[in-house]
């Protein structure tokens, strides 16, 4: 009778731990990106404060992209083969708070750029480690669990942070609304302690030269390769269509910042709330069908936004556009996971470099093609996203193991 006892409650202790791992994770990932997410709402100020073009906003987008990118597979990688994932995790809030907070003091606009490159470091480090500790937790639900994740930092960094930095911009300038939005990113750096020694280490976090170079083989697989040229043509959209939307709605439909955050929150709430619905589904219907379907209708509404000179059709068609967008990035992921199998941190990591690192050209691409008319950021936006549909009807993705 103990025995049936006690594996009965295992499932019952399992769920408890996932929920807390969710739960917890979620708001780890809620306050580094609400930072990070907040230069986004920043730039129209950081923009006329420099007096910058909107080419120079995109590379500035682009640089903290690159930066990021440089963090996620060696993050990855230390995750997969150390025993100390906690540490790392509670280390990434401090240097984002540390980060951001030097950042702030910038003297210009090449300074600014190199030291929010660098502070971003920190919160780039925290997705692949995070994440694939819940891949790992459960495989069976991969698009779900990074759903859930996904919906804390896009809550925090494009939903309420861009109606909280909009606010503080009435009363302070850009650099100390910079310095405010390191708070939650300081309060989790003492929140998250407790978590540290319940985070153990990777199954098996030796390193092995045969296993990684095997990692490596499988992405240079057909598969590998195609899902890299999708997931860098699909994150390109995403970022365009991000970086250039508060500076149109600020320098030309003239909204204000309160406006302007207001405006942005509500785009992405819809896709924040979303990703653990297609996610879930993703896991249980495959993930091609949903790729296609969700990335062509993006595209469709992309191109519509960038006809439309109206307000309200404007931003309804701008809104569903990068809503689609943001919920379909957990899928992009948990195919990613999908291809090696294994490894998820170090998996994660190069899915990440890829998505946010290389993708990130297209904020300074969007950028130079809207420097005289941002609009034509959003018809590049919409042309990126169905063109990201069309390659994942040709990838032969497999369903969720």
């Amino acid at each position: 009778m103990p025995c049936r006892s006690e594996e009965a409650a295992s499932p019952v202790r399992r769920g408890r731990e996932e929920r807390l791992f969710l739960t917890t994770f979620s708001f780890g990932h809620f306050a580094n990106d609400w930072t990070a997410g907040s230069i986004l709402l920043l730039t129209p100020a950081i923009a006329v404060g420099m007096d910058l073009t909107p080419a120079q906003v995109g590379l500035l987008i682009t640089l903290m992209g690159i930066g990021g990118g440089l963090a996620y597979v060696p993050a990855g990688l230390a995750a997969d083969y150390t025993r100390s994932r906690g540490r790392l995790l509670l280390m990434t809030f401090w240097w984002v708070a540390i980060g951001f907070f030097i950042a702030s003091l910038a003297p210009g606009y090449w300074w600014l750029v190199i030291l929010l490159a660098i502070a971003v470091m920190g919160d780039a480090a925290w997705h692949p480690i995070a994440t694939g500790v819940l891949t790992q937790m459960m495989p069976d639900r991969r698009a779900r669990a990074l759903g859930i994740h996904a919906m804390g930092g896009t809550i925090g960094a494009e939903a309420v942070a861009p109606l909280v930095v909009g606010s503080l911009l009435v009363w302070f300038d850009w650099r100390t609304v910079l310095q405010i939005s390191v708070l939650p990113a300081l309060i989790m750096g003492v929140a998250f302690i407790p978590m540290v020694r319940r985070i153990g280490p990777s199954p098996d976090h030796r390193f092995d030269p045969r296993g990684f170079m095997a990692l490596l083989r499988r992405w240079r697989s057909p598969i590998g390769f195609g899902l890299v040229g999708f997931a860098v043509i699909y994150s390109m959209a995403a970022f365009a269509a991000s970086a250039m939307t508060p500076l149109y709605l600020y320098t030309v439909l003239g909204l204000s910042t309160v406006q302007t955050g207001a405006a942005f929150a509500v785009m992405v709430v819809g896709g924040s709330v979303l990703q653990p619905f297609v996610g879930h589904a993703s896991d249980r219907m495959g993930r091609k069908l949903l790729l296609v379907v969700v990335l062509g209708i993006a595209g469709v509404f992309g191109v519509l936004a960038s006809v439309f000179d109206q307000l309200w059709p404007f931003l309804l068609s701008l809104t569903i556009a990068v809503a689609l967008l943001t919920a379909i990035r957990p899928v992009v992921l948990a195919a990613a996971v999908d291809v090696s199998g294994e490894r998820e941190s170090t998996t994660l990591g190069m899915a990440f470099t890829f998505l946010d690192g290389v993708g990130a050209l297209g904020a300074v691409i969007a950028g130079i093609a809207g420097s005289r008319d941002l609009g034509q950021a959003f018809l590049m936006a919409g042309v990126l996203a169905a063109a990201a549909g069309a390659i994942a009807y040709f990838l032969p993705f497999r369903r969720s193991a």
